[in-house]
């Protein structure tokens, strides 16, 4: 008996009658067809774990909202996520309807759609499949992303001023979603005064550079809290804009916890007072008033 002669990919004819190609194709035209009614999709990054980006996401969803846009939600961190319980639709029932997935309207009739929505229970991690669980590093990547792709393409958004992508940390995540969406409005950095955060998130300001992303600017949360240098020397140093400085506050935490945006139950909070005038400048940017 010979030795066992292993194909490489060329010898490969076609794809087994899969149709992987025009699958991926068919997805990709929904996607876009989605996307068409959204007049801006908004990253929001941070290179760097624990500095409160979906807190900040949430809210500046909620400023947006209270200013009268219509606005929607995708917690990109498909491993962690949190926007459902931060914008009060945790436990909700996803409805297949003939245009799509539902999403669920939450706090101020934000539209959401997140991992946690598809989840048993709280001790339920998300598991991807692969040969051997040893092996799921391997498929980790493309399966993110073709879960986002998904949540892109199958949920019915409808009509929207603004979609708000909440990505997970990681300085290549900004990189996935521009090869998703067809056209990003911009991302937005979050950091926190500390000497480490500024180290991660200054790669995270030259990926998205580097991408192709326009860089809306840099904001500094849990202003307060940590002696470490501000976002503005930051800011300074990366040629972005400085968008503003929202201080620490425990009842904005808290506020996350019960599923409320701070923007709203405490609106003459610092905080809250800091996060809508963040909201609005990026309003001013991405939501041009017609002219």
């Amino acid at each position: 008996m010979g030795a066992p002669v292993v194909k490489r990919y060329r010898d490969v004819a076609g794809d087994g009658g899969s149709d992987i190609v025009g699958q991926v194709q068919a997805q990709q035209a929904r996607l876009r067809a989605r996307l068409s009614s959204v007049r801006a999709v908004l990253a929001v990054v941070s290179g760097k774990g624990g500095v409160g980006k979906s807190s900040i996401t949430a809210n500046l969803a909620g400023a947006l909202a209270l200013a009268g846009a219509r606005v929607g939600v995708l917690d990109a961190d498909v491993n962690g996520p949190s926007m459902a319980k931060m914008l009060g639709v945790r436990g909700r029932r996803l409805v297949v309807g003939p245009d799509g997935v539902e999403p669920p309207a939450g706090a101020l009739g934000i539209a959401v759609m997140s991992m946690d929505l598809m989840l048993p229970d709280d001790a339920t991690p998300v598991a991807w499949d692969a040969p051997t669980q040893a092996e799921g590093h391997t498929w980790r990547g493309a399966m993110e992303a073709s879960a986002l792709r998904e949540f892109l393409a199958d949920t019915a958004w409808g009509s929207l001023d603004v979609l708000l992508l909440d990505l997970p940390p990681g300085t290549d995540r900004l990189v996935t979603v521009l090869g998703l969406v067809p056209v990003v409005a911009g991302a937005v950095i979050v950091t926190v005064p500390s000497g480490v955060s500024h180290l991660v998130v200054r790669r995270s300001i030259t990926a998205a550079a580097a991408a192709g992303a326009p860089v809306l600017g840099l904001i500094e949360n849990m202003a307060g809290m940590f002696q470490g240098p501000g976002g503005e020397d930051l800011a300074h140093a990366a040629a972005i804009p400085f968008l503003g400085r929202v201080p620490f506050d425990p009842a904005l935490a808290a506020a996350a916890d019960r599923g409320e945006p701070y923007v709203a139950v405490a609106p003459a909070a610092p905080a809250a007072l800091a996060l809508s005038a963040i909201a609005a400048g990026l309003a001013a940017v991405i939501l041009p008033a017609p002219t």
